[in-house]
């Protein structure tokens, strides 16, 4: 999970411990609610320090034109957007690159709990996607 020629990849390897974990416990089948319930708890467990639905402006030119909340901000660095799908799909990826361009962000994880194996996306400015 950790390859230094990414990005923060340490910081990546830990929030997807994490999700591994809340997966682990938990399985698959729940509301998206309820595995952000649970990796709050687990990040907090593990020390990282985030904002849970941090609420980010979304710009136009010079002109904000509405709001958008993020799952989790973690440590300033990293969006973490959650899903609860059997499968992730390209439009969950088109959003987790968006972020990134609306919010000049260089790296976010897309963690999707749906399906009976943790899903998990690292996406990287310029829109490249590291699995």
């Amino acid at each position: 999970m950790i390859d230094e020629r990414y990005k923060y990849s340490e910081l990546t390897g830990k929030i997807i411990r994490c999700a591994m974990e809340v997966h682990k416990y938990l399985g698959n089948g729940f509301q998206e609610v309820i595995y952000q319930r649970a990796l709050e708890i687990e990040m907090k467990i593990q020390g990282l320090s985030f904002a849970r639905e941090f609420e980010m402006p979304i710009h136009y030119k010079d002109y904000e034109i509405g709001s958008r909340r993020v799952d989790f901000f973690v440590e300033d660095k990293i969006m973490v957007e959650l899903k609860a799908v059997i499968k992730l799909e390209d439009v969950h990826l088109a959003q987790a690159i968006n972020y990134l361009e609306a919010y000049k962000m260089e790296v976010s994880l897309l963690i999707n709990f749906g399906s009976r194996s943790l899903e998990f996306k690292r996406v990287m400015k310029p829109g490249s996607i590291i699995s």
